[in-house]
């Protein structure tokens, strides 16, 4: 992960969308094997499982 390029996302959500994300944040430190988690990276692997979903999804429409 060293070598991915990273950019900066500044974005206004909800005070209760950001309670999820501190919760959600709170379970991957508590049921991962990582420590301490990071709210980007728990945003990066939501992002990337509903992309890996949605290209399945498209994939068994398409045919």
């Amino acid at each position: 992960m060293a070598t991915e390029q990273r950019i900066q996302l500044n974005v206004r959500v909800t005070k209760e969308t950001a309670e999820k994300l501190d919760e959600i944040v709170e379970y991957y430190e508590q049921n991962t094997k990582f420590g301490r988690v990071y709210k980007g990276d728990v945003l990066t692997d939501i992002i990337e499982k509903a992309y890996s979903a949605m290209t399945k999804r498209r994939e068994i429409y398409k045919g």
